[in-house]
């Protein structure tokens, strides 16, 4: 029986150390960090309230024990919100597919035409994008590079594409995590979660790990086979109205290396369309 709430808490009880929150460290230790009771006496919980918990029977916990949890087990924001959603999942509505992307989100794309950007959700499928993120990932013409998970994990190349490849995987599992969280009864998440779990040695040590992580900004290191080492950062922008689709937008400073090789890989991916729209002329 999957109980993905119990194998969060043991996995962050693991990272402390008796020591660490002021207790004494005594007695041989069948697995690292706090024991279950630990755990319940800092956090002024009963022993047996603990463990239901733990062992995903804990109905109705309150947000008074959680936030209690929570502090002994030092738990970041994104962890803090990722308990709540696993203690009380809540059914939420299926985003819509692809067609969804309403076309002001699709104009607004293309106006952002000096940086790569794009729509992508909770499972990180990629809804739409500009010109210039398409030369960069080629959604356009390998529907399989739409699915950013598939392609970390299952395509043989992406390990060239992303020299920190380590980083970007993790960092790829720890966002999937948390929208897993958010929508435990999304059913192709799940599907997705599945085939990578089966299909992937790398995401099966991850995803036991139970990391989470929100994307919010950060630098992403491309090698890109037309334009070379690209250095760069991105801000994901969080739509109001469609709480489950994200904007990523790529920057690069202006008059560096990857500002100049982006404006080769614009020149050159608009090339190439106009050599494809002459050739099916």
């Amino acid at each position: 029986m999957d109980n993905t709430l119990g194998d969060f808490l043991q996995t962050r009880r693991a990272r402390i150390q008796p020591e660490d929150v002021g207790l004494p460290p005594y007695g041989r230790r069948r697995v690292p960090g706090l024991r279950r009771e630990e755990v319940a006496q800092l956090a002024g919980v009963s022993v047996d309230y603990y463990i239901r918990l733990e062992q995903g029977r804990g109905k109705n916990v309150s947000d008074a024990v959680l936030d209690a949890v929570a502090r002994v087990l030092r738990l970041d924001p994104t962890e803090h919100e990722h308990l709540r959603d696993l203690a009380r999942p809540a059914r939420r509505t299926t985003p819509a597919p692809s067609s969804g992307v309403r076309p002001g989100l699709r104009l607004l794309l293309d106006s952002m035409a000096d940086c790569p950007a794009m729509v992508i959700d909770h499972r990180m499928e990629v809804l739409a994008w500009n010109a210039l993120s398409d030369a960069l990932h080629d959604f356009a013409s390998d529907a399989s590079h739409r699915s950013m998970p598939r392609r970390v994990f299952l395509d043989p190349q992406a390990v060239d594409l992303y020299p920190e490849w380590p980083a970007v995987a993790a960092e790829t599992v720890a966002y999937l995590r948390l929208g897993a969280g958010r929508h435990p009864d999304d059913a192709r998440l799940t599907a997705l979660i599945g085939e990578l779990s089966v299909r992937s040695e790398h995401f099966r040590r991850l995803w036991a790990d139970h990391l989470v992580k929100e994307k919010t900004h950060g630098v992403k290191h491309i090698l890109h086979p037309v334009a070379g080492e690209l250095r760069l950062a991105y801000e994901t922008l969080a739509l109001p109205g469609d709480a489950d689709l994200t904007v990523v937008a790529y920057t690069a400073p202006p008059g560096s290396s990857t500002a100049e090789r982006l404006a080769v890989l614009a020149s050159w991916h608009a090339g190439a369309e106009r050599l494809d729209g002459s050739r099916q002329g």
